[in-house]
């Protein structure tokens, strides 16, 4: 019986998930095709049909990275949360602890980003799943302050959001900075003493 004979999207998902794997041990500048080949367990000419130069198939493990790290899924025990505030407190305390347990795909993202110093495509990329990533906390955010408002901050919403990601983003950058004494429960124990209002740490 003859073997499965890959469809193109997924050989390109196969390479896309080698390349992955190869910048998170490496980093951007370890990103070679022939690392990729060899993680991949494909031939050089067979990344090179899929992705035709090395900078095509960086600009895809972008896109890939920006959906795993700013892609903004809420969890199913999130969700049930029905006070929107508590909803919004239980949301960053997941993000918080979802990043800072992935500190590797921090470390390509902040490596793009200084590359997007130099590049318009990168930066836009950037830029746009940013924006995504505060949209998103912007939605949640509108209801908790339309549910208290005078309980939460005087701002908008959109400050609202961004604080949140500015603080949940901070954390993982950090802990690379110093991973041996920082933790999750005394980051958000620290934020809690300076907002007030936040979940304390499970």
């Amino acid at each position: 019986m003859p073997g499965h004979k890959a469809s193109e999207a997924e050989r390109q998902e196969q390479i896309l998930r080698a390349a992955h794997e190869v910048a998170l041990r490496r980093g951007i500048d370890g990103l070679t095709v022939r690392a990729v080949a060899a993680r991949a367990r494909l031939s050089h000419g067979l990344v090179l049909f899929h992705f035709k130069r090395k900078d095509q198939l960086g600009l895809a493990l972008l896109d890939r990275v920006l959906a795993r790290t700013l892609a903004l899924t809420i969890p199913d025990d999130v969700g049930a949360v029905t006070n929107p505030r508590e909803r919004l407190q239980a949301l960053f305390r997941h993000e918080v602890h979802r990043l800072s347990q992935e500190p590797r795909r921090i470390r390509l993202l902040l490596e793009y980003w200084a590359r997007g110093a130099h590049n318009a495509v990168i930066r836009e990329k950037i830029s746009a799943g940013l924006d995504s990533y505060r949209r998103a906390f912007q939605h949640i955010a509108e209801k908790a302050l339309h549910s208290e408002p005078g309980r939460l901050s005087k701002g908008t919403a959109a400050a609202l959001a961004a604080t949140a990601v500015s603080l949940i983003l901070g954390y993982p950058v950090q802990a690379m900075i110093d991973p041996d004494h920082f933790d999750v429960a005394e980051y958000l124990a620290a934020v809690d003493g300076i907002l007030g209002h936040l979940p304390k740490a499970a």
